[in-house]
């Protein structure tokens, strides 16, 4: 029995070992970064330099699309400069888009002329990814995650057990936290029925778990009564948003009715106004006493005098003015602030029914632009609202008049719009991962028209939504936000330069995984080496996990890709300067690209307030002297008038630290890619 129970170990501890490995390798892959595949350019032609419209005018798959998507087509060339058309670089040659970005970047930086940015990827490997980039950028995230209901329009697998689906939920959030600022917040859309209230319930917990900072669970009413669904004899009707944050988070934008704003009558040099009473009458003179005084007012000349007694006024030009005669209402601030805010000009006195009365000034917007209102309430209410916000209803109705599609999930803008508006300034930058139909980014889009914001947002889809909804939505609110029946009412949009991108996934890196079989190690370390080791040293070199050798031809560099559901995955080029960009964190400023026989191309960014050029070519090992003094010239050349901190350059060259008078440090780029892609 013991010789049994010895063998019995034995076997059991190969398996684990085995099953060990193979779950360290699925980890591997699952956490490495991945590549980007495919970039591609969505910018409207008032943007584009006016020396690329006749290329844009000669595009006849750009000019079908536009047809497609219902756009007042352009007669002549000119029309294309007083038309916010949207060009896709889809539908032109990469020569074009190198122009583009160059000339685009010639008297600003990438990465401030770009409004916005989608990912087509598993949300978890999006944020993976770009969390080198934005890391602690992001004020305000919105997620309308799948319920678990078993019917979400999501590429997420319904009816997950409740504790896989909050483990779903928690890898997501964690990598999210990573990229707020900290005075970031996070709205988290979930509904409350019986079906998956168990759902609601953890993921408050979750957040708690989290997040310093709770706000509120804020109750959006998702349609009327009449057409919603009975359940243990109640009509839901509402469904709650929670809203957290960091530990300096803010929500700091106050909103107003839009009954309240029409109060908001006067103007004078700094805005719109109305006079508000100075008095309160939640005090009397005894629980107040430094709050009750007169203030001496000289009618014939218009103006207060707080020095002057009021006991020893003339009758025939001064009276005294109190807040109350009795006693019972007071002033809203003590004499020496009152006399202080008059100075600034913002006091008058107004006369009504017989009495004099100190008014203030109250503006409706800030200094900064903002509404000065009242604090967002925990329910939203249209008649609290600054606009309607409406259900699902007019979240159908919206998606149905601008793409001729049924979304039933959908969220009507003003709501996604109200969250934004409250928590961030114009120029935050906003994230929605689980981005459904894109109702964030068209809510961005809409904010930013009505308030001249320039909010940026990055929005990460999985589905087939992402190429059939998302981008023909964006498109069009660019060119107008009315739409009727897919028809355009106007074209009052606000024009779009956005980067979309594609994403390897886990199951592309599966694809390529090859094994090298390593009989030398096999045979030294026999059953240890396949238990414990196999899967690490031979699966070395893939595509798929760097292979450091195709580094050298950087612009075909390659993966076997699935991007349909069924079929046999087909082999692309992979983006790698994007690739790296993500992985170095580095904020584009402006790209080059030249050919001197062979590509470069040239990326200039900053990170960490460093300036960095990125130097990308195709290298051969079996260069010449006068092959490594040509390549030498043409970087020089290239990088003397930006005068970079650091250099990256891919392949070997002779480059030296002095640059012209300026001192550089040189980086080659395999090793610092390979640390960085897990």
């Amino acid at each position: 029995h013991i010789t049994r129970a010895k063998v019995v170990r034995e076997i059991g501890e190969d398996i684990i070992d085995f099953l060990s490995q193979i779950e360290d390798f699925q980890k591997k892959l699952w956490e490495k970064k991945k590549f980007a595949l495919k970039t591609e350019y969505v910018i409207t032609t008032d943007r584009v330099p006016e020396e690329l419209h006749q290329e844009i005018w000669n595009n006849k798959e750009q000019k079908k699309e536009w047809k497609e998507l219902g756009f007042d087509m352009p007669k002549t060339n000119e029309d294309l400069r007083k038309k916010k058309l949207p060009i896709d670089t889809r539908y032109f040659s990469q020569e074009f888009k190198e122009k583009l970005l160059e000339k685009l970047t010639q008297n600003a930086d990438l990465d401030d002329l770009l409004d916005g940015l989608l990912i087509k990827s598993e949300n978890w490997q999006a944020l993976n990814l770009v969390l080198g980039k934005y890391k602690e950028k992001v004020k305000c995230i919105y997620i309308d995650p799948p319920y678990n209901t078993g019917n979400d329009e999501f590429l997420y697998r319904d009816r997950y057990q409740h504790s896989s689906w909050m483990s779903m939920m928690e890898d997501r959030l964690r990598l999210a936290k990573k990229l707020m600022r900290e005075d970031g917040v996070i709205f988290v859309s979930i509904a409350n029925s019986a079906n998956y209230y168990k759902e609601s319930y953890k993921l408050g917990l979750l957040l708690e778990s989290l997040f310093d900072k709770r706000f509120s669970d804020l109750v959006w009413k998702r349609r009327s009564a009449s057409g919603s669904y009975v359940i243990s004899d109640i009509t839901e009707i509402h469904e709650y948003i929670l809203a957290w944050g960091l530990q300096n988070s803010a929500i700091f934008t106050n909103i107003l009715s839009s009954k309240k704003v029409k109060d908001y009558v006067n103007k004078d040099e700094r805005g719109v106004f109305k006079w508000h009473d100075l008095v309160i009458h939640q005090y009397t003179k005894e629980q107040r006493p430094n709050l009750f005084y007169g203030v001496v007012y000289n009618f014939k000349e218009n103006r207060l005098d707080f020095t002057k007694n009021p006991e020893e006024i003339n009758p025939s030009r001064e009276i005294v003015i109190y807040p109350s005669e009795d006693g019972k209402s007071v002033f809203t601030m003590t004499k020496k602030s009152m006399e202080e805010v008059y100075d600034r000009g913002v006091i008058d006195i107004i006369r009504t029914k017989n009495k004099y009365k100190i008014m203030i000034k109250k503006y409706l917007y800030d200094t900064g632009g903002m509404i000065i209102g009242d604090p967002l309430k925990s329910i939203i209410d249209d008649n609290e609202m600054p606009y309607k916000i409406g259900g699902t209803a007019e979240a159908t109705k919206e998606l149905r008049n601008l793409l001729g599609i049924t979304f039933d999930t959908a969220k009507p803008i003003n709501l996604i719009k109200l969250l934004i508006h409250v928590s961030s300034r114009k120029n935050d930058l906003i994230i929605d991962f689980f981005a459904g139909s894109g109702t964030t980014t068209h809510a961005v889009m809409r904010l930013n028209k009505e308030d001249g914001g320039k909010r940026k947002f990055i929005l990460v889809e999985m589905a087939d939504y992402f190429d059939m909804v998302i981008i023909p939505r964006i498109k069009k609110v660019a060119y107008s936000f009315n739409w009727k029946d897919g028809k355009p009412q106007d074209a009052d949009g606000i024009g779009i330069f956005f980067k979309y991108q594609i994403l390897e996934q886990y199951e592309d890196t599966l694809d390529n995984i090859e094994l090298s079989p390593n009989e030398a190690a096999q045979s030294l370390f026999k059953d240890e080496y396949l238990l414990k080791y196999f899967l690490d040293y031979e699966t070395r070199g893939n595509s798929s996990l760097l292979n450091v050798e195709q580094l050298k031809s950087p612009f075909s560099y390659k993966l076997k890709v699935n991007l349909e559901e069924v079929g046999e995955p087909q082999e692309m080029a992979v983006d790698i300067p994007e690739t790296f960009n993500y992985l170095l964190g580095l904020k584009v400023k402006k790209i080059r690209t030249r050919n001197n026989g062979r590509k470069y191309l040239f990326i200039f960014g900053e990170k960490e307030g460093k300036d960095i050029a990125v130097v990308w070519r195709e290298y051969k090992d079996k260069w010449s002297k006068d092959d490594f003094k040509k390549d030498k010239e043409v970087i020089i050349k290239e990088l003397t008038s930006w005068t970079p901190h650091i250099i990256y350059v891919n392949g070997q060259s002779v480059l030296t630290p002095k640059l012209g008078e300026h001192t550089v440090e040189i980086r080659y780029i395999e090793p610092e890619f390979k640390k960085l892609m897990g």
